[in-house]
């Protein structure tokens, strides 16, 4: 667990390739259990998934349902408000869902529970309803510039950084 963090955040659109996002991240150093995303119900990453949970999937969907699954997998926590969660990274963990974590519900106190300050919860969480929301927890020696810079040439719509109460996740 790292003693000082920072977190970068970008807001992609919904038509973003996410699982090259997350392996150009990780090429560049960072972790992906330190990585959270946020996923509108609407998008097809929420239908595939609601579509494996029901277990109506068959022939080629199948596999592309076992493909989603292995890849958020990795992931520190993938959110798909009103279906569920999975989360890898217990820091993630204790900071959503775990003892002490936000009492709030929804899109905008999963936000707040990550750091963000609540105008910029709910205006982010607005964003959210068309885009997917890319969380990184970052170590304070990282180059926050540098952070930047990569989620926006990955697509990001918005990027920024929260200095306060990001969610120190530790290395994979």
């Amino acid at each position: 667990m790292a003693a000082s963090t920072f977190a970068a955040y970008g807001v992609y659109p919904r038509t973003t390739a996410l699982p090259q996002v997350t392996q150009t991240l990780s090429r560049r150093g960072f972790h992906k259990e330190s990585m959270c995303m946020m996923v509108p119900a609407a998008h097809p990453i929420a239908a595939i998934m609601r579509e494996a949970s029901s277990g109506t999937v068959s022939g080629g969907a199948n596999e592309q349902a076992a493909g989603v699954i292995r890849w958020i997998s990795e992931l520190g926590a993938v959110l798909i408000p009103s279906f569920g969660f999975f989360i890898r990274s217990r820091d993630f963990f204790r900071t959503l869902v775990g003892e002490g974590s936000s009492t709030r519900s929804g899109e905008c106190g999963s936000l707040v529970a990550l750091g963000f300050p609540e105008d910029k919860a709910k205006r982010v969480g607005n964003q959210l309803r068309d885009g997917v929301l890319l969380y990184l927890s970052c170590p304070e020696t990282a180059e926050k510039s540098w952070a930047l810079e990569l989620l926006r040439d990955t697509g990001a719509e918005e990027a920024g950084l929260l200095k306060d109460n990001a969610v120190p996740v530790g290395a994979a």
